[in-house]
């Protein structure tokens, strides 16, 4: 199941509320009954697209999302993971703003670890680097293990509170950059400084607004 290149695209969403959705079965509000018909309707889109793409990851990805919501990932199928990741994207983007795109990568936890490389080497201080941002994985707070997919789909997180001190730090030595990192350097910082003036205006000015996570989608 190599991958050629991949994806990675972004939005954001209040970690809380696609936490909620785990293990809530039987307990969910009218509210999140209804988005989860809509999660039901695009996790049958998504399998349809892996039939046609001939994948077959061992349990279908609605199957996988009706575990999430009962509480597990006990699927032993080989490629269960990869389902049981999609299925929690599709919690996280239904919670969530509209996606985002950050960039097509053909090893980008290769391209990333170097970045984290040159930015250490430059000062930038550990926890504002941004591979294992990146490649969080999901939140800690989901109450039982979920199977990680080694070929992918990734799902990483940013949170909304080190978007601009991550964006500080890597304009300030930007300039001092290798030529090879500059160009999606500066396209990270770009989307790290929108994610925040959004946030921050957000959180002024809306009162039921409670975001506060960049959740990433890291797929072919």
């Amino acid at each position: 199941m190599a991958i050629m290149s991949r994806i990675i695209s972004f939005n954001t969403a209040d970690k809380a509320d696609v936490v909620a959705f785990l293990g809530a079965a039987g307990n969910l509000t009218s509210d999140q009954q209804r988005n989860l018909g809509v999660m039901r309707e695009l996790a049958q889109a998504r399998q349809r697209d892996l039939d046609h793409e001939g994948l077959d990851w061992g349990l279908a990805i609605p199957d996988a999302l009706d575990h999430l919501i009962a509480g597990h990932a006990s699927s032993d199928a080989e490629y269960a993971a990869g389902a049981y990741y999609t299925a929690l994207q599709l919690i996280i983007d239904r919670n969530g703003s509209d996606p985002s795109d950050l960039g097509v990568y053909s090893k980008p936890g290769t391209f990333f670890s170097l970045l984290d490389d040159e930015l250490r080497r430059l000062g930038v201080s550990a926890d504002l680097l941004p591979h294992d941002y990146l490649f969080a994985g999901p939140p800690d707070e989901i109450p039982f293990y979920i199977p990680y997919p080694v070929d992918g789909p990734h799902i990483g997180m940013w949170p909304l509170a080190k978007a601009k001190p991550a964006a500080d730090a890597y304009r300030t030595v930007l300039g001092q950059m290798d030529d090879g990192f500059t160009y999606d350097t500066q396209h990270l910082i770009e989307k790290l400084e929108f994610e925040h003036a959004e946030w921050e205006f957000a959180t002024k000015n809306l009162d039921w607004y409670t975001q506060d996570t960049i959740f990433f989608s890291i797929k072919g």
